[in-house]
């Protein structure tokens, strides 16, 4: 009755606007899943409760979770070892301004390539002590983490991302998975227009909605405006002195590297015969957490002969780390159930049948499918799962080879989209980290943000019908990129004049 249908939207819609208006996201979160489980079982109770006990177990990634729980262990050592604080102090002596803070906290985001989670939580952990000093709000500090995590990854070839999408190529396509990837990066606009929003937001100091309030307050000593109770308690741990600058660096450096060598790795025991091939076919997750293993005991050798932790200290760590994650982790798990119910209320068709209808103007195919994207991430909190249903319909869209241009642009719009959707939705994992790693209240992070996020896509849409006419790439982020520019020079000066 209620599969296939528009209906099958309600759960995730519900639990979005539970979380916004109740700016809680747990109970919105299994609201939605409950609602979800009762309609997918035509409103058994027993079949209900059995169907988000399956959902639950099934939708559950170990892998990601266990990936997380070391990533929150090496968080606790390099902060344990005091290297994170040495790293503050060196930056406080070579960083000499709010804006070089900002422009510094920027750059290790767009550096940070490999992997979305690991680029949330390290940006944080490294960058909270510069930018508190130099008042940045907590929600500024999680926009500008969460603005260079996904869409970074989208255009970084050698990212999980990255093999995530070309795994969603349909085979037999005129394209290979990778060389569609590297053809869509120029296409990416909501991706390549939030960095350079950041930039602009950044070297003029520009902020609007709801941040300009944090940043206003954060002017005045209250980094937080909401929500800091929990983080005002870890504040109080006492500093390790003994800490160097290489405890946080190396750590950090070996995480990249190895994560890097692993993909490479486990795509050629994939078959692969050469580098590119390699990062197309690797298994990302399995890789990030040898990384993460080869880490933990790095910092092992490291710390405990220098004496800088003892071995109690260093087991501790794993707790803390765990403990560290365990709010990130609750609403994963919450997160990937309510996907799991979408899937059961089959959400994809029913976007299926939206695009379908649509089809036939040809010319607004980018445009409709970059806002279709759009509204499946924010209501999924997926964008790998927007890639996985919406790719494959866009390239069977266009399989003539005179379309090709077309649909490149369409898997551009498509990816740009799903970025985008999961960019502004509150039960995303990209979102959820970022507020992590930032340590900042979850849902002063979506808020914040959103707007933001919003002035981006607005623009997008202009892009993409562009897009569809022009067809030459250059001319086509040329454009867009003035329009971003004189949309937010138009509203700053509307602003100041209101102000």
């Amino acid at each position: 009755m209620f599969t296939g249908t528009i209906w099958s939207l309600l759960p995730p819609i519900l639990a979005i606007v539970l979380a916004l208006i109740t700016k809680e996201v747990y109970s919105s979160l299994f609201v939605g899943i409950v609602v979800g489980s009762f309609m997918y079982a035509q409103f058994h109770p027993w079949t209900a409760f059995t169907v988000i006990f399956d959902t639950i177990k099934d939708s559950m990634n170990i892998n990601i979770l266990f990936f997380m729980v070391m990533l929150g262990m090496v968080v606790v050592l390099m902060s344990r070892s005091g290297g994170s604080a040495a790293y503050g102090k060196w930056a406080i002596s070579k960083i000499k301004n709010k804006k070089i803070a900002l422009l510094s906290t920027m750059g290790l985001g767009v550096l940070i390539f490999v992997d979305d989670y690991f680029n949330c939580l390290t940006v944080g952990s490294v960058m909270r002590p510069v930018t508190d000093r130099y008042k940045v709000s907590r929600a500024k500090l999680a926009y500008i983490i969460d603005a260079t995590a996904a869409p970074v990854c989208i255009i970084a070839p050698i990212s999980s991302w990255a093999a995530a999408v070309n795994s969603y190529v349909p085979k037999g396509s005129s394209l290979t998975g990778f060389s569609l990837f590297l053809r869509t990066i120029p296409y990416n606009l909501y991706a390549i227009l939030t960095l350079i929003m950041v930039l602009y937001l950044i070297l003029t100091g520009f902020d609007f909605g709801l941040m300009k309030k944090h940043e206003i307050n954060a002017e005045r000593g209250d980094l937080f405006t909401s929500g800091s109770e929990n983080i005002k308690e870890e504040k109080q741990e006492k500093v390790n002195e003994k800490g160097r600058v290489a405890d946080l660096i190396l750590p950090v450096l070996l995480l990249i590297v190895s994560a890097i060598g692993a993909m490479i790795y486990t795509g050629f025991l994939g078959g692969a015969t050469n580098v590119v091939a390699a990062f197309s076919g690797c298994d990302s997750e399995r890789s990030l957490i040898f990384a993460g293993l080869v880490t933990i005991l790095f910092c092992m050798i490291w710390y405990l002969p220098r004496k800088v932790l003892t071995f109690q200290d260093f087991m501790d760590s794993f707790v803390e780390g765990f403990r560290l994650m365990v709010p990130a982790m609750a609403i994963l798990t919450f997160a990937w159930a309510l996907k799991g119910i979408g899937d059961h209320l089959e959400i994809s068709t029913f976007v299926k049948g939206v695009v379908g209808q649509n089809a036939s103007a040809s010319l607004f195919i980018p445009m409709i499918v970059f806002v279709i994207a759009i509204f499946l991430a924010f209501s999924t909190g997926t964008s790998w799962g927007t890639f996985a249903i919406l790719v494959p319909i866009v390239i069977a869209m266009f399989p003539e080879q005179g379309h090709m241009e077309m649909m490149i642009i369409s898997v551009s719009a498509v990816l740009a989209g799903a970025v985008c959707g999961d960019h502004v939705s509150p039960i995303s994992d990209t979102t959820v980290m970022s507020s992590a790693g930032a340590q900042c209240n979850h849902m002063n992070h979506v808020s914040t943000q959103l707007p933001y996020a919003a002035v981006v896509a607005a623009v997008c849409v202009v892009g993409y019908i562009l897009a569809a006419f022009i067809r030459i790439w250059w001319v086509v982020l040329l454009l867009s990129v003035a329009i971003l520019l004189a949309v937010l020079t138009g509203m700053r000066v509307w602003i100041q004049k209101k102000a």
